[in-house]
């Protein structure tokens, strides 16, 4: 009888493996094991570089929630996370936003620590409104700016500063076209960001959440690599 049973068990042990086998093969060869050093964050971050040079902020002065005059010079000495949003967004920046408020959640309280929130509505969204948006996600942070300007100088610093895509789009919902990128800044004004899996430097955090349970979010990210630059 006990003969009979280890028959059993052998085959189901058997047909479990063949069925692994082939999954485990596919994921090696489409490349699915992810390295959990570099997945976990404990590397140190890379400097985004142009022409061989380390990447700074694009030179900027705006307006905030408050009508005060807020540049490069205020976020000295911080680090800080940038995104390019909008107020009447019906897509992705309640998102961006929600993810936002995590970081604001974990570091807000720091003298060291900012957020900038360019608009890249300037015709709707005044100040006024940048404030009542601030007041609708509880921004308690005295260093999380939502900024506004003029559209040539806000899309340049999108398109051009920092290359993450945005521009008016009346065929789309809300009217704006962007990506849903966090561009992260060390207190020098240099952007920073963890390596990928090939080695590479991300460059910008995916701001919105990810549909692949197995794939950390870039606010997760973040929330590991931003200790980093502020201990630097």
């Amino acid at each position: 009888m006990k003969k009979y049973y280890s028959l059993i068990l052998t085959f189901i042990l058997v047909v479990i493996a063949f069925r692994l086998f082939p999954v485990i093969i596919n994921r090696i060869s489409n490349s699915q094991i992810i390295d959990n050093d570099r997945l976990s964050g404990s590397q140190p971050l890379s400097f985004i570089t142009l022409n061989d040079k380390a990447r700074k902020v694009p030179s900027f002065l705006m307006t905030n929630q408050d009508h005060l005059m807020i540049g490069n010079e205020d976020f000295l000495g911080k680090v800080y996370v940038v995104e390019f949003f909008f107020t009447t967004c019906p897509s992705i920046c309640p998102i961006m936003n929600k993810n936002m408020k995590r970081l604001e959640a974990k570091f807000g309280n720091r003298n060291d620590f900012g957020i900038a929130s360019f608009t890249i509505d300037p015709d709707h969204d005044t100040p006024k409104v940048l404030k009542e948006y601030s007041e609708l996600y509880n921004v308690f942070s005295k260093n999380w700016h939502f900024l506004t300007s003029d559209k040539k100088t806000v899309f340049e610093l999108s398109n051009k500063g920092f290359n993450i895509f945005s521009k008016i789009n009346p065929d789309v919902a809300g009217g704006f076209e962007h990506q849903g990128f966090f561009a992260l800044i060390d207190k020098k004004g240099y952007i920073r960001s963890r390596f990928d899996s090939y080695g590479n430097p991300i460059v910008y955090y995916l701001g919105i959440d990810q549909e692949d349970p197995n794939v950390l979010d870039g606010t997760d990210m973040l929330l590991e690599d931003i200790p980093k630059l502020l201990k630097e």
